[in-house]
């Protein structure tokens, strides 16, 4: 029997200090065109997946909604959750489109905490900028300058301030002696937009670097738009070699000045066997590091993406989160932002030498589906006797695909599929999306379901043709692809335009609960 929630008692339980995990179960499109603050994005097509990684706890209490057009997804949703085993599942009753009629703000974008946060952080700290035309001025005069991008190195690919040095937020405190060794040469931190720039400078600030630090007003975009070209292709980045200690004294007074508790592996092993609370495990280092060895139980949680995008980590408001590193720098770092952002996080003892070992959250397996491999599906197309069904995403589809696919989703797909008298033929990258998506809609459907093997690498690799449709499925329909998000980074000004006054215009639609929940300092305070 599904449980529903109205609005108003929602919004009593995100502010009530208990946990609570606030799933928006839409795809990554819908999401993003509206949502509710607070709500961590679980595409239905992904639910089995990440639930277990984003909501270990299956005790915790937990709402789920979607658009509120009748389309039932969050129903479908709840029920899937209980039959994972989750036991206090509740349905916002006519999901977004109610909590608007209640009263309460929407949000487009996403990472809507972090973002939002950003703008508040430069808001009390008056983090010091400067713009995409001084920036460039420099570069022109030479000036004795160290540009340092706060983003991933796959972000940093895409596009670049020339001559700047990949160097993600949350290594900075780690690499930065190593990367400008001189305490007086000027640093700029960017990312594509606002918020990672803003909270790479602040990091530095705080840390008390004697360096002039900046931000660059609006990263990239800012950049793009000032009509100053950006490089493509990126390589240079942060040594691996690079990391020191010489800022761990004011790592650790930096965790002080914010109250970030320092727990021993005793305390933690206590806090999972805790039935009454969530808990994640965080190793905040490099891919490289993590994939070198990390304690038993730990997600992978880069330091810079978990402050910017930590509702794609933990999905439960008010948990508990343990950040460990390598160094004891770069840990109390970034739960000194967690802690201002109002998470309950702390830093592990030791760190990676502590001994810590904790049991990884419980995942179900997938489900099991015959295959078929591309020469033989090929043949079958020839014979018209299956339907090819891409479950990809929409903008992989459109790049390429088989010429007699059509494209689907999940919560569309037995719809789309209606009277399909041939036998289906799944694509999909991850098989396991692909398995869960015809166990739970498609069950019952005889013969079943195939997934092709290898997916759209094994049929090009075996030389078979690929068909491109740059427009199908229609925008109207890619309700897995945020636009809005995407398009700034397509030579699309008006679009960069459009992204960078929403991100500025986030504080002024938080209402007084939402805003009150950061714990950032009263008045600015540099370290």
């Amino acid at each position: 029997m599904t449980l529903f929630i109205d609005p108003k008692t929602l919004k009593s339980w995100l502010h009530d200090g208990g946990e609570i995990a606030l799933l928006d179960v839409r795809e990554h499109g819908q999401y993003g065109e509206a949502h509710l603050f607070y709500g961590i994005p679980l595409p239905f097509s992904r639910l089995e997946i990440d639930a277990p990684r984003l909501v270990p706890r299956r005790g915790v209490r937990t709402v789920v909604y979607d658009e509120g057009d009748g389309g039932e997804v969050a129903e479908r949703a709840a029920a899937r959750l209980a039959a994972l085993g989750y036991t206090d599942v509740h349905v916002l009753q006519g999901g977004a489109r109610a909590w608007k009629a209640a009263g309460y703000v929407l949000f487009a974008g996403v990472n809507l905490p972090s973002k939002t946060f950003g703008e508040l952080a430069e808001e009390v700290y008056h983090t010091p900028r400067v713009s995409a035309d001084q920036l460039a001025d420099m570069l022109a005069r030479k000036d004795k300058v160290v540009v340092l991008d706060g983003r991933p190195t796959g972000e940093f690919r895409k596009m670049n301030i020339p001559g700047a040095t990949c160097c993600p937020n949350g290594e900075l405190a780690y690499r930065v002696r190593r990367l400008v060794p001189d305490t007086t040469t000027p640093i700029v931190i960017n990312c594509a937009g606002r918020t990672r720039s803003i909270i790479g400078a602040q990091t530095l600030i705080n840390l008390g670097l004697p360096n002039p630090v900046y931000a660059l007003e609006n990263g990239t975009q800012g950049w793009y738009l000032n009509d100053h070209k950006l490089e493509h292709g990126g390589t240079q980045r942060y040594a691996d070699d690079s990391g020191n200690t010489d800022l761990r004294p004011a790592a650790k007074a930096l965790a002080a000045r914010f109250d970030v508790p320092s727990v021993n592996a005793q305390t933690v092993r206590q806090w999972a066997d805790d039935a009454s609370r969530s808990l994640f495990l965080c190793d905040v280092r490099t891919p490289e590091e993590f994939a070198a060895g990390t304690l038993p139980g730990a997600q992978h949680t880069p330091g810079g993406q978990l402050m910017q995008a930590g509702d794609q980590y933990f999905g439960v408001r008010g948990a508990r989160l343990v950040l460990f590193d390598s160094d004891g720098v770069r840990a109390p770092t970034i739960a000194s932002w967690l802690r201002q952002m109002g998470h309950d996080a702390s830093v592990l003892e030791g760190g990676l030498a502590s001994g810590l070992a904790l049991t990884p959250a419980e995942a179900p397996a997938a489900p099991a589906l015959d295959t078929i491999d591309a020469k033989t599906l090929a043949a079958r197309i020839e014979r018209n006797d299956v339907a090819v069904i891409d479950l990809r995403g929409s903008m992989q589809f459109r790049a390429g695909h088989i010429a007699q696919a059509r494209w689907s989703i999940r919560p569309r797909l037995a719809a789309d599929l209606k009277g399909e008298p041939r036998q289906l033929v799944l694509v999909a990258d991850d098989a396991a999306l692909a398995a869960w998506a015809a166990s739970c809609e498609l069950a019952g459907v005889s013969p079943a379901p195939l997934l092709l093997s290898g997916g759209m690498a094994a049929w090009s690799a075996a030389g078979l043709p690929v068909k491109a449709t740059p427009a199908l499925p229609a925008d109207a329909d890619c309700i897995d692809y945020l636009f809005f998000v995407h398009d700034r980074h397509d030579g699309n000004k008006e679009a960069a335009r459009r992204y960078l006054a929403w991100e500025t215009g986030l504080v002024a639609q938080l209402d007084a609960q939402e805003r009150a929940a950061f714990r950032l300092p009263g008045t600015a305070s540099h370290a």
